[in-house]
């Protein structure tokens, strides 16, 4: 019998983690930097792949975190965070906030969303600040969707993307 043909119970586990990362680092993704602000209002933040929009009526995008995390507790917290789009170049920044060093923003000039509070970063692609509307746990990771509040684009920088577990920059078509 082909898995296929298989109960959907007898399919699951059968793929590795390493199976899955290889399949899905297959997908080009934007990196991201998703910021929030806790109660006495320190800056959290953290390097994300898993950002994608909703809805364009409402404006809606989600964002996955692993959890734990204090950038999960911050936007819990704040009910606010903010989704800076990284430009090419912006590697550095991409690994810091990756990192488990717990002050990321020691060396990151930031400046508070003008309507969420949550750090924005300079130089990036775009940066969307939003309201959180909702949270679902995934696996070890929860979704989150957020309403955006404020937006803004920089359309001479291009975007830093990640794939095959390496950086890359993504060119315009000529």
């Amino acid at each position: 019998m082909s898995d296929r043909h298989q109960p959907v119970e007898t399919l699951l586990d059968q793929v590795d983690l390493s199976t899955f990362r290889s399949v899905m680092g297959s997908l080009p993704t934007g990196v991201s930097v998703v910021t929030s602000v806790t109660a006495d209002g320190q800056p959290r933040g953290l390097t994300c792949s898993a950002v994608c929009s909703v809805s364009a009526s409402p404006p809606l995008l989600l964002v996955c975190v692993k959890q734990p995390s204090a950038t999960l507790e911050a936007i819990h917290e704040s009910s606010a965070f903010a989704v800076n789009f990284l430009s090419s170049g912006m590697e550095d920044t991409a690994r810091t906030f990756a990192s488990p060093v717990p002050e990321r923003f020691s060396d990151v000039p930031w400046s508070p969303g003008k309507r969420t509070g949550a750090p924005i970063l300079p130089a990036t692609v775009a940066h969307a600040e939003c309201v959180l509307t909702s949270s679902h746990l995934a696996g070890d990771h929860q979704i989150l969707v957020g309403r955006l509040v404020h937006g803004d684009v920089s359309p001479a920088r291009t975007p830093l993307a990640y794939w095959r577990a390496q950086f890359s920059e993504v060119q315009p078509a000529a």
